[in-house]
């Protein structure tokens, strides 16, 4: 039985730390990366969806992004989707394709998108120790409930407080990685 909350608990917090990464390509570095438009909703026909759904992204240039939706007549809602986001990029259109040019970042805005993947990694953190806290409160309801003896209740805390330790540390080594991806020149 505790052996299936350490299962699980391992499994939630690889799935935090998945949705972290995933936040972490939407923030813009020097280059030009597809997955900076992956969280941006388009107005399609009434319905939002994903930029990626709509369009094919390619990356031709280092610091160039193409955006060509399938349906021309999604070009100007394509356009306004960018323009709202926080990427701080300006879309030119040719009517067709839609092509977004990557300005290298100042200091500045380097500095501001570090705070932001700090913040992200953040919540990141504050997943994984939630997902402790409920495997710790599962084992101690197994103990309560005479289903474990102490011995048994007193170890898996201490695997769950293992597996949150070495998966923070895994989430720490990604936001590193990403830092300093952002900070390169």
């Amino acid at each position: 039985m505790v052996k299936e909350i350490t299962q699980k608990a391992d499994r939630d917090m690889r799935m935090a730390i998945e949705a972290t990464a995933r936040e972490f390509n939407g923030v813009r570095t020097g280059r030009a990366s597809a997955a900076l438009l992956d969280n941006i909703m388009v107005d399609s026909y009434g319905t939002p969806m994903a930029l990626p759904k709509v369009a094919t992204v390619a990356v031709p240039e280092r610091n160039l992004i193409t955006v060509q939706p399938w349906d021309p007549s999604l070009v100007p809602h394509v356009e306004k989707a960018i323009l709202k986001s926080d990427l701080g990029i300006t879309p030119a259109s040719d009517g067709r394709v839609i092509r977004l040019a990557v300005p290298p970042l100042t200091e500045e805005r380097r500095k501001e998108l570090v705070k932001v993947v700090r913040r992200q990694a953040e919540e990141g953190r504050v997943a994984i120790r939630n997902i402790r806290r409920d495997a710790n409160e599962g084992i101690k309801k197994l103990e309560k409930d005479k289903k474990i003896s102490e011995d048994d209740g007193r170890r898996g805390v201490d695997q769950v407080q293992e597996l949150t330790n070495r998966l923070t540390k895994e989430l720490d080594a990604l936001l590193a990685k990403k830092e300093k991806e952002i900070m390169e020149f």
